[in-house]
């Protein structure tokens, strides 16, 4: 029997392997870079994305850090749970931030909510989105509220939000502005070319809206001590 080793067999991968290697590709990070920002190896790196490993939580909340997420979306702790259910952090502090910021934190696509008047009253929908020449990009159903919104010029809310559990701590983006459905077929290859959001839900939500924002404003919860936050007094 021949046992010699399939070079292109797959290793067994976990969900935490699948996680970090996802995280760190979206941040456009080599294997060295996460390495030296969480104070590790290459090879260990490599190893957490490929294999199954058991790491201890101090190296998760470096690797968390590294990886400017959270320990909880490392690890799936937060995918089927409701958020919010740590209790408030000591002396936490409550921040405005600029709108440079929010765009940075929007970070060119995701998945955040929009708040939309629909057939029976206010409705908020979770969507994809991308970020295109500082407009808010979503694919729709033409039948969905989205759509008829935008048929009309209505003004709509989007919000997108990170919390950390562990820490009792996060930020918001809230985006206000009118929709429009882009009919105009050179600009929709433009905005597609730029990378659209191909939602989740699939089911012919091949209309594409786009919010022009009118105003865009952000929070932040701190709590000092936590890492990446200064230490010091929470005035």
């Amino acid at each position: 029997m021949n046992t010699a080793r399939d070079p292109h067999a797959s290793h067994p991968t976990s969900d935490l392997g699948r996680r970090v290697a996802a995280r760190r590709t979206r941040l456009g990070l080599s294997l060295e870079e996460v390495a030296e920002r969480a104070g590790s190896t290459p090879g260990y790196i490599s190893y957490v994305e490929e294999q199954v490993p058991t790491p201890g939580i101090e190296f998760l909340v470096r690797l968390a850090n590294a990886l400017e997420t959270t320990v909880q979306d490392l690890t799936g702790y937060t995918a089927d749970l409701a958020p919010g259910g740590a209790r408030a952090g000591y002396r936490a502090r409550m921040e405005e931030i600029g709108e440079a910021e929010c765009w940075e934190l929007l970070d060119g696509h995701g998945v955040g909510r929009v708040a939309v008047e629909g057939r029976d009253g206010l409705m908020v929908v979770p969507v994809n989105y991308q970020v295109v020449d500082e407009a808010i990009v979503f694919m729709t159903a033409p039948d969905s509220s989205l759509a008829r919104a935008s048929a009309s010029g209505a003004e709509v809310a989007f919000e997108e939000d990170r919390m950390d559990e562990a820490f009792s701590q996060g930020w918001s983006v809230l985006v206000v502005g009118p929709v429009r459905t882009v009919s105009d077929e050179t600009s929709a290859e433009r905005i597609k070319d730029a990378g659209h959001p191909e939602p989740w839900a699939g089911n012919g939500r091949d209309t594409l809206v786009t919010l022009s924002p009118r105003r865009v404003t952000g929070r932040r919860i701190r709590v000092p001590g936590t890492p990446g936050t200064p230490s010091g007094s929470a005035d």
